[in-house]
């Protein structure tokens, strides 16, 4: 979602109602607007999608502040909401907030602790904000989905994948990695063989973690698509990406999963090929691919 004005924004949700998109999701970076108070807008604007994040900087909130916003939001949702967490990856913006920037090994306790603490939160029947009240005497609202709203966590390193395996109900892959050393969140992607071996250590740490086993259900796996190219030249659409991965050849990027180029047919079967290859069942696309992916996702249905 970019800063756009209210009406601007309800008319942006209501066309990926229209398109037949199942979830309407919103970042989390300073700059861009609210994540909650954006959702519940949403919500207001359609009647069918699910709304979350994707995904929270952990590091933004406190857990119990975060219970707060979670639960009435999902109140004010009618139950319809998806909450994404992730360890936050642009230094500078943690910077501009005056928050602490903390090795990855710590971003990744913290949001640890803060999954087990909104596990234990929202589980509770006396949550702390259930007991406050506004002036007008009317008690906070409580979460609709029982016992929580869906948990979808985001990234690749092998901590969080085990984070990921131990609690989420969604585990969300970015088919990208951050840069060493960058301070503005400078992403460089993954090649398929990479993400195939993030998604198979995943599935290992879920069995390990009993998630295979009936109870609980494993999660549902999720990636994101940075781009979708509906053209009739495959060839010459993939030379107008080569300057944004030099050190990739065209072969490579035709081959990326975190990309869909090509026809209508094309890129559906590039989806089908992906859910086989990995089992991607859960796709995410950025706003501006929101028209062109929809023909894709029409073409898909049922399949």
């Amino acid at each position: 979602m970019t800063s756009a004005p209210a009406d601007e924004w309800r008319a942006k949700c209501r066309r990926a109602e229209e398109l037949g998109y199942d979830v309407i999701l919103v970042p989390d970076h300073l700059g861009m607007p609210a994540p909650f108070p954006a959702l519940v807008a949403a919500a207001e604007a359609t009647q069918r999608p699910r709304l979350g994040t994707f995904v929270l900087n952990a590091g933004f909130w406190n857990p119990a502040l975060l219970a707060r916003e979670v639960a009435t939001t999902d109140a004010l949702t009618g139950g319809r909401l998806e909450l994404g967490l992730g360890t936050g990856y642009v230094k500078a913006e943690h910077d501009t907030a005056g928050l602490p920037w903390l090795p990855p090994g710590e971003r990744v306790d913290h949001l640890r602790h803060t999954i087990e603490e909104l596990y234990r939160l929202l589980a509770s029947e006396d949550l702390p904000h259930s007991r406050i009240r506004s002036s007008g005497g009317t008690p906070m609202p409580q979460q609709v989905q029982k016992p929580r709203v869906p948990l979808l966590v985001g990234g690749n390193g092998d901590r969080v994948l085990r984070l990921t395996a131990e609690h989420a109900d969604i585990a969300a892959f970015t088919g990208a990695r951050s840069v060493r050393g960058s301070s503005t969140g400078q992403l460089e992607v993954m090649l398929a063989g990479e993400l195939e071996e993030r998604v198979a250590l995943y599935r290992e740490l879920a069995a390990a973690a009993g998630r295979e086993n009936p109870e609980p259900e494993p999660a549902e796996l999720n990636l994101l698509i940075q781009f979708v190219l509906d053209t009739d030249d495959r060839e010459a659409a993939v030379q107008s990406l080569m300057e944004r991965v030099p050190y990739l050849t065209p072969d490579q990027v035709l081959e990326l999963p975190i990309g869909l180029i090509g026809t209508v047919e094309e890129m559906a079967a590039q989806v089908l090929a992906q859910r086989e290859r990995y089992g991607f069942t859960y796709l995410t696309v950025l706003e501006p691919s929101m028209e062109a992916f929809a023909p894709v996702m029409a073409r898909l249905r049922g399949k």
